[in-house]
């Protein structure tokens, strides 16, 4: 089967399911707000979890303990996720195509339809690149990343998030046979109380090379605790990375009716954004003037959108550098 005729046959599958897709749609979204409002487990984490565990399906990139995790969150409703789902799982298995979007590692614009897995091949490139470096890996505001499981027991792995979502994700991960010993949890909260400080108190040795993962999170903190945590990890070891995504402020304040939309909706879940960093084009000279005022080194960065001279990328993704000082 040509790929003209294999990516045509799975669209006009969607197309034919299209009603039990939004019907899932519905489930899933409606169980994952109400679960947030009950329990305060963060909803917007379940998005990265959601790539992985459709790659997985569609053989773009094997992520069991993924799809484990997420088969087992109560946040999730499992009819709601099959019927997402489900027909793009069996438009793959009929004609073996996979859409641009769950395609590993991603390779196209960082436009804003694949802004999801852009991101995700970013983050998983820069930490490949470092890893021969790096003797501690810790992720901030870890939510239901599942990369620990990825890494070699060399590397000393910490997850940093609220306690709610750190009991429930513990909690579903042995129930689904997954060994999280390897994992030091920090229960903690970016906006009140001193990360860094619990960290190294469970066991974090902050002379060592580290790699920082902040993935999905600075847009729902404050510029405060932004800049703070962004300081802490320039006062450790001289190597250690930290990798980010961040909203252009511009982006936070647009009045336009897709951004009002996503603003009122993520209100309504309780996780408002609420930080985004200043920068006109070209953005990554004032991403670079951001992150050095923090005491940090750009190393890499990569716009979200299209960005012109006028009009500057809404997003992006980075990574930087602790410098020897």
């Amino acid at each position: 089967m040509s790929s003209i005729a294999a990516a045509t046959i799975f669209r006009l599958i969607q197309i034919v399911c299209f009603p039990f897709e939004l019907v899932g749609y519905i489930l899933f979204a409606t169980k994952g707000i109400l679960f947030r409002r009950k329990a305060g487990v963060s909803m917007t984490a379940l998005a990265p979890l959601y790539m992985r565990y459709v790659r997985h399906h569609l053989g773009a990139m094997p992520d069991e303990p993924a799809v484990r995790l997420m088969m087992a969150l109560p946040n999730v409703s499992r009819l709601g996720l099959r019927l997402f789902v489900g027909p793009a799982i069996l438009a793959n298995r009929l004609t073996g195509f996979v859409p641009a979007v769950y395609r590993y590692p991603y390779q196209g614009k960082s436009s804003v339809a694949y802004e999801s897995a852009a991101r995700t091949a970013f983050f998983d490139a820069a930490l490949a690149r470092h890893l021969g470096d790096i003797k501690q890996f810790v992720l901030l505001g870890a939510g239901w990343d599942t990369r620990a499981f990825q890494l070699s027991n060399e590397i000393c792995c910490f997850e940093i998030d609220t306690e709610d979502t750190q009991r429930t994700k513990r909690a579903m991960m042995g129930k689904v046979g997954l060994d999280t010993t390897r994992i030091t949890f920090v229960p903690a909260d970016f906006l009140k109380e001193d990360w860094l400080e619990k960290l190294v108190n469970a066991g974090f040795d902050p002379k060592k090379p580290s790699f920082f993962l902040w993935e999905g999170v600075t847009m729902y903190l404050d510029r405060e605790s932004v800049e703070e945590s962004l300081r802490k990890i320039a006062s450790l070891a001289p190597g250690s990375v930290v990798a980010f995504d961040y909203f252009n402020a511009d982006l936070i304040r647009s009045q336009s009716f897709q951004m009002r939309y996503i603003r009122a909706v993520l209100k309504a879940t309780g996780e408002p954004i609420t930080f985004g960093i200043e920068s006109a084009s070209p953005s990554s000279q004032h991403v670079a003037a951001f992150l050095a005022s923090c005491g940090l080194e750009m190393e890499e960065q990569c716009n979200f959108g299209e960005e012109t001279d006028a009009i500057p990328a809404i997003a992006g993704f980075v990574t930087a550098l602790v410098s020897v000082r």
